[in-house]
């Protein structure tokens, strides 16, 4: 292994305590014997090592006192003038569905206010939001927007974000949020963007309707609710076969099947299904064309976040608004204005909620009342 590969090992474990506050600023780290001893190098590697992390501004020294960790303000001192206004951009997803548009509008409006950006994505995985967290904040970010990673259970990275508060580094986390936290948040209200995508097929006349929801993430939690008190209130009962979850892993796989033995008895075959998002109502409406089942003549379908998807397919899609780049552009306008320790009279609460609208298209209609012209073809 190389010289600069070992010191580079080093300079990261000892981030990694600092970041996850195994070491507090003003905290003691340990002698260069002991770091020669932990990690099985030479006494040059560890004097190497340390040396970066001290002209880095990550540590500090005091004659015969030994090393120490230094304070946040430090650390930025230690930072470049041009790169102290930089936000840190962490998505679920970088460049697939909605998510260009809600990066679209953080960077218009972060861009034409002499910000920098650095972005990064977290594939749904908390592992690699971890791995995010402690890379923004190797780069001494002045803020961060977030949208959490598998926000429907705990996350087992909230100490990176407590460590944030303690850097007094301000975070915004959009579409969801770690309610363990409680931070600024923007969001939409799913709950209601469930019922109301519900309650337009129970209107036309459907009663066996099926939802389809991400189970790991609040988002889908929240939309579920919604799609169970529109039955709720329309005197519908709910049976538990009328719901099918999935999650990240097995959103293809698993849902597709799932949905396939349910389509496929004549009995338990349902007139109209609400989908988590418009992504997953371009599957079923795959699997919908490989059964020859017609939309809507015998299967109304809605999608959810009225993505460019919706006009995608022969079959327009009826779907639930998402405010996508307004998003970004506001989650923008929050982190400048709280970097610059600046009110925002549109947040109440520390909350922005977007309400959330029906745009119908041709993929619902009252039942009993399909068009044969729109039956798709394999």
């Amino acid at each position: 292994m190389a010289q600069q590969t070992k010191a580079g090992m080093v300079k990261q474990k000892v981030k990694e305590w600092i970041l996850e506050g195994k070491v507090l600023p003003g905290n003691k780290i340990y002698s260069e014997n002991e770091l020669v001893k932990m990690f099985g190098v030479s006494r040059h590697t560890v004097r190497q090592a340390v040396g970066d992390l001290v002209h880095e501004g990550w540590l500090y020294r005091e004659q015969g006192a030994g090393t120490f960790v230094s304070s946040r303000s430090a650390q930025s001192q230690a930072q470049p003038e041009n790169l102290r206004k930089n936000i840190g951009v962490i998505t679920t997803y970088i460049s697939d569905y909605i998510f260009p548009s809600i990066i679209k509008g953080i960077e218009s409006y972060l861009s034409a206010h002499g910000y920098s950006l650095t972005f990064a994505c977290t594939d749904n995985d908390p592992e690699k939001e971890k791995q995010c967290l402690e890379g923004m904040l190797n780069r001494q970010i002045d803020g961060l927007i977030v949208e959490p990673t598998r926000s429907g259970s705990y996350n087992p990275n909230l100490h990176y974000y407590l460590k944030m508060e303690q850097y007094n580094i301000p975070y915004l986390m959009i579409n969801q949020y770690y309610p363990q936290l409680n931070p600024p948040n923007i969001i939409l209200n799913d709950e209601k963007g469930g019922f109301i995508a519900t309650e337009h097929l129970i209107k036309l006349g459907h009663k066996k309707v099926i939802g389809l929801f991400k189970s790991d993430d609040t988002q889908g939690l929240d939309r579920m609710k919604g799609f169970i008190r529109a039955f709720r209130e329309n005197n519908i009962p709910v049976f538990p076969e009328m719901i099918v979850t999935f999650t990240t892993e097995n959103k293809e796989a698993s849902l597709l099947n799932s949905l396939k033995d349910i389509l496929m008895s004549e009995e338990n075959r349902p007139s109209g299904i609400v989908c988590y998002n418009d992504e997953i109502a371009i599957n079923v409406l795959n699997l919908l064309r490989e059964l020859e089942i017609r939309v809507p003549g015998e299967l109304s379908i809605i999608g959810y976040d009225d993505s460019y998807l919706t006009e995608a397919s022969e079959i327009k899609l009826t779907s639930v608004t998402h405010p996508k780049m307004d998003m970004g552009i506001e989650a923008a306008k929050w982190i400048v204005a709280a970097v610059e320790k600046k009110e925002l009279e549109s947040f109440e609460n520390r909350q922005k909620v977007y309400e959330p609208q029906l745009v119908v298209r041709s993929s619902t209609s009252a039942i009993n009342k399909g068009n044969d012209g729109n039956k798709i073809v394999i």
